[in-house]
C-alpha cells in the first residue's frame, strides 16, 4: 500500500529519487521494473510493472475497437515508457512527459494506493484550489462506506 506524500526533486538529467518509504514498498512487493506514464500530461504516474500488467489484462477484455479503450491507450502510450529503479533509487522521467508535466526541481510525490503520482508543486496547489472537495464528493464516498 502506497500512501501519504513526500517532497522530492527532479535532477538535471530528469531523474526522480523515489522517496525511501515508497521505494521499499515497491521493490519489496513488485521489484524494480516500472511503467512511467500519464493520462493527461499534467502529472506523472509510476506503476510497478505487475500493477500495470493487471491494467493491461483488464484492457484486453474490452473490444479492441472500443473508443474509450483507444483513447486511454493513445494517451498512456504517448506519455509512457518502461523504466527501472536504479541502484540509487532513481527513475528517469522521459523528456516528453517531463516537459508536459512541468517536472523540474521540487515536486510532490503521492502514494495512490498501488501506484505513485508525481506533481509539479505549484500545479498541484493550483489544482487543489481549482477543484475543491465538495459535499457531493463526500456523499459519493459515503456510498462506499468511506
Amino acid at each position: 500500500m502506497l500512501r501519504g506524500n513526500h517532497a522530492a526533486r527532479i535532477d538535471e538529467k530528469g531523474r526522480l529519487k523515489i522517496p525511501n518509504a515508497f521505494r521499499s514498498v515497491v521493490e519489496k512487493t513488485h521489484g524494480s521494473e516500472l511503467f512511467v506514464t500519464s493520462l493527461t500530461g499534467e502529472s506523472v504516474r509510476i506503476y510497478p510493472m505487475p500493477v500495470w500488467l493487471v491494467h493491461e489484462e483488464k484492457l484486453g477484455r474490452m473490444p479492441s475497437t472500443h473508443p474509450s479503450r483507444l483513447k486511454y491507450l493513445d494517451r498512456v502510450n504517448f506519455y509512457g515508457q518502461t523504466a527501472q529503479i536504479d541502484s540509487q533509487g532513481r527513475v528517469v522521467i522521459h523528456l516528453r512527459l517531463r516537459e508536459s508535466a512541468g517536472m523540474s526541481g521540487e515536486v510532490d510525490v503521492f502514494g495512490q494506493y498501488d501506484y505513485i503520482e508525481v506533481w509539479n508543486h505549484e500545479r498541484f496547489i493550483a489544482r487543489l484550489h481549482r477543484d475543491p472537495y465538495t459535499d457531493d464528493d463526500a456523499r459519493a464516498l459515503a456510498e462506499f462506506g468511506i
